[in-house]
């Protein structure tokens, strides 16, 4: 069960979310870990959890700790259980160091199947200029105990919906068509998001807000999986304690495939991560 039964609040590197992320160093560069059931959606492991896994084992191998921007591609679908990471390390400077990681399961016959593939840029957020200048506003939702969570309505999808358990999320009710059979239309959902244990976010955890909210294809009235075949977070600065406000939208939908741009926004209202990726959708 989560940690959101208890009326203690977990904290950054005590709580569900980093043990199921932690990896085990097994030699330079080759880290083992298994894959939680919890994090999981339809029958696959969530995305976002997936790429703080891979951006926890870069942190491991890099001589910076923050990912700044991560893109990853998503070869095949990630299975509960055990799996190998394997970085490397492309440069390293004062500022910046840049890794790449895969991540590898196995078939029935034992042979290795790599499931993800990632490219990321890390540094230290904390060093970072305070000088901000953007036309950038935090997006304009109800208050949190005027938005409903997973447990207000039916089950999207059909399959497992564990990842909603490990997760406090209260959606905008004007994204929310989808769920009363009347979507909107708009490629836009809107969200609180913390973790259901009450621990604070941090750079990590921000790779795992930005694709943890129900896709926008729901609220453009289309149903199922809608795999990810691309992402790209840029981290913007460390979140400050607090939910997380997330909003995601979707201009295009073409040839089966998606864009959703993702903003996420602290709660001192700074826009602390942004993410763009492609996914596909099952149409008719």
């Amino acid at each position: 069960m989560p940690e959101a039964a208890s009326d203690i609040r977990a904290t950054i590197g005590d709580s569900e979310f980093d043990r199921d992320t932690a990896v085990t160093r097994r030699a330079p560069g080759v880290y083992d870990i298994d894959l939680s059931a919890g994090w999981t959606i339809i029958s696959a492991v969530n995305g976002g959890y997936l790429l703080a896994v891979l951006g926890r084992a870069l942190a491991d191998t890099l001589p910076h700790a923050d990912p700044f921007t991560i893109s990853a591609h998503y070869l095949t679908a990630s299975q509960p259980g055990p799996a190998v990471i394997r970085t490397d390390v492309v440069r390293t400077g004062r500022t910046l160091s840049t890794g790449q990681a895969s991540l590898f399961q196995y078939d029935e016959q034992g042979a290795e199947v790599e499931r993800i593939r990632v490219l990321a840029s890390y540094g230290d957020l904390d060093a970072l200029p305070d000088d901000v200048r953007t036309t950038a506003k935090p997006p304009a939702f109800p208050p949190m105990d005027q938005c409903f969570g997973p447990e207000d309505g039916p089950a999207p999808v059909e399959g497992s919906s564990a990842i909603t358990d490990r997760l406090m999320l209260r959606l905008d009710p004007s994204t929310l068509g989808w769920a009363l059979g009347a979507p909107s239309g708009k490629g836009e959902m809107r969200a609180w998001f913390g973790l259901a244990d009450g621990r604070d976010a941090d750079p990590l955890s921000l790779l795992l807000a930005v694709d943890a909210l129900p896709p926008t294809a729901f609220e453009i009235g289309l149903s199922g999986w809608v795999p990810t075949v691309e992402l790209t977070v840029h981290v913007r600065c460390r979140p400050a304690p607090g939910p997380l406000r997330v909003s995601l939208t979707t201009r295009n939908l073409a040839g089966g495939f998606l864009e959703e741009d993702a903003e996420v926004w602290d709660s001192a209202d700074r826009l602390v991560a942004q993410s763009r990726q492609l996914a596909r959708v099952r149409l008719g």
